[in-house]
């Protein structure tokens, strides 16, 4: 085991953020997939039973109907994974981008408890997940993604202003007579 632990160390694993990278770039994936699919007919259908039994989303379809409420999302999705990725410079942007996609996540495991038939009793009387709800559980994981992003996106960017005021000071002070 330490001889493993002492290649991951050589490869990189602890060094440089790779972990936050790596995070933050799949999540730029993942809105920039998921949301391509919302411009496409199939999708909007695909969306209904979603859209329309999420507590958080259900007036999208009053407001834009069935293809913009679709779109909506898809530009939605975009837009936070466009954040996110300008994230890699400015961590202000990715303050934005990871909000937003903690808002994206929430609306979706908000979902969950009130799909119909998502839970079928099974032989040992524990409710067993059926595929709708098994497909939104993936977004528990997203949201602590998110959660972490915008965490750390919030310190660096704390960490980087308490830089400038200390640089700030001293450069002050080195100024005066």
């Amino acid at each position: 085991m330490t001889f493993l632990i002492k290649i991951l160390i050589r490869m990189g694993l602890l060094k440089d953020d790779l972990d936050y990278h790596f995070l933050r770039a799949s999540m730029v994936l993942i809105f920039a997939l998921f949301g391509y699919q919302k411009w496409f007919e199939y999708e909007a259908q695909v969306l209904v039973p979603y859209i329309s039994n999420g507590p958080l989303i259900f007036w999208l379809y009053p407001v834009f109907g069935i293809r913009g409420a679709s779109w909506f999302l898809g530009a939605a999705e975009w837009l936070f994974g466009l954040l996110l990725f300008l994230g890699f410079w400015n961590k202000k942007l990715g303050i934005l981008g990871a909000l937003g996609s903690c808002a994206s996540f929430v609306g979706t495991i908000t979902i969950i408890p009130f799909f119909p038939d998502g839970w079928a009793a099974s032989a040992g009387g524990f409710p067993a997940m059926t595929g709708n709800v098994a497909f939104l559980m993936k977004d528990v994981v997203l949201l602590a993604v998110s959660v972490y992003l915008l965490k750390q996106d919030i310190l660096r960017v704390i960490a980087a202003a308490s830089m400038d005021n200390s640089t700030g000071a001293s450069s002050v002070a080195q100024a005066r007579p």
